[in-house]
Parts: C-alpha cells; sequence; structure tokens
C-alpha cells in the first residue's frame, strides 16, 4: 500500500512540476513558411510571450540550418543591445527590427540569395523563464521573374481575353441574324395567312350568276 501511495503522489508531484513548467515557459511564434524573391528583404517576424516581466537579461538568438542540414549557423544575437555576425553568410546582410516593448523580436535579412533557403530559428530566453518553444520558419528564395517571362504572360493574357471577346461577339451576332430570320419568316407566313383569309372572303362575298 504504502508503495503505491509514493507512486501515486510521485505522479501528481511530475504533473504540477510539468504543469509548472509550462505556465513558466516563453512561448516564441514565428510563421511556419515565408516567399521571398530573390535580390530581395525580407523580414522574419518572432513575436514571444512570457509569464514574467521582460528583464534586463532576456537574450534573443535567431540560428539557421541549410536545407542539407550541413551545418547550424549564427545569425544574429540580442541581448541588451543587437549583436550582428562577425562572419558567415549572413555577415553585414541581417538587422535587427524588433521592439522589446511589444515582445518583437524580429530581424530583416537583406538581398536574399538562393543559398538563404533552409530553416530559420528563433529563441527567446526571459530569466527566470528560461525553457519554452523555439520557433521555426522555413524560407524559400525563388528567383526573379525575367522582363521578357512578364512580356510573354502580358501578351499571352491579352490575346487571350482579345480571343474571348470575338468569340462572345461572333456568337452574339449569330444570334441576332438568326432571330431576325426566325421573325422575317414568322412575319412572312403571317403575311401569306392573312392574305389567303382576305382572299377566301372575298370569293365568299362574289355573287353567284344565275343560270338563263
Amino acid at each position: 500500500m504504502r508503495g503505491r501511495t509514493w507512486l501515486g503522489a510521485a505522479l501528481v508531484l511530475g504533473a504540477q512540476l510539468r504543469a509548472l513548467w509550462l505556465a513558466a515557459a516563453v512561448e516564441v511564434h514565428t510563421a511556419k513558411e515565408v516567399v521571398a524573391v530573390n535580390g530581395t528583404n525580407q523580414r522574419l517576424k518572432c513575436t514571444f510571450s512570457s509569464s514574467n516581466p521582460v528583464s534586463q537579461q532576456l537574450s534573443v538568438s535567431w540560428n539557421f540550418q541549410p536545407e542539407d542540414l550541413s551545418s547550424h549557423e549564427l545569425v544574429f544575437y540580442y541581448q541588451k543591445e543587437p549583436y550582428k555576425p562577425p562572419s558567415g553568410r549572413f555577415k553585414d546582410r541581417v538587422t535587427w527590427d524588433g521592439n522589446i516593448e511589444r515582445n518583437d523580436v524580429s530581424i530583416i535579412i537583406w538581398n536574399l540569395q538562393p543559398s538563404d533557403n533552409g530553416t530559420f530559428t528563433c529563441q527567446v530566453t526571459n530569466w527566470p523563464d528560461v525553457y519554452g518553444t523555439i520557433g521555426e520558419v522555413r524560407l524559400r528564395v525563388v528567383q526573379k521573374v525575367s522582363f521578357s517571362e512578364i512580356h510573354f504572360l502580358v501578351v499571352a493574357i491579352g490575346s487571350a481575353s482579345v480571343l474571348m471577346i470575338i468569340v462572345v461577339t461572333a456568337v452574339i451576332i449569330c444570334r441576332q441574324r438568326r432571330r431576325r430570320a426566325r421573325d422575317k419568316r414568322l412575319e412572312g407566313a403571317d403575311t401569306e395567312g392573312k392574305e389567303k383569309e382576305s382572299l377566301k372572303m372575298r370569293e365568299e362575298k362574289e355573287p353567284i350568276p344565275l343560270e338563263d
């Protein structure tokens, strides 16, 4: 009986500690996926919520892992002030765009390259909330649309629109012509019927000559 009692107490205590940890943990929120055009700048938004007020020991870590999962790379670090990476692919290409008072720890990546395809992670610690979720956002860098492709697309859409207008106009004209032809046939049939009826009435009115 004592063993069962201790086991039950341990389970209850574990559940309470887990609930307390979840309540005190930092929750980080990011978009799941972001698509940007090659050569442009992109803001990676990251916000957080904490059970404690923002402290002077709050720290933010942005990291990057390419699509080939080769290695993790530090992108940006913040503690009391922003720290840019001294080396690596993001050197001189990342700036702080957050607002700690609004629980915003976002950054901007400048001059995106195809090699920037991968997963960015945003981690926030706010003592004593040192545990919590890690935000992940997958970045997809797509190629620019060339002028020739845009021109071709505009011409294709314009041609399709003109062709559709011509077809609709032709259908409307054909329907009008058929309607006019039908109206003429009905009008002719009506006129012929009236002439026959008038002739019949005249014949009935004419006197029949008497035989000598």
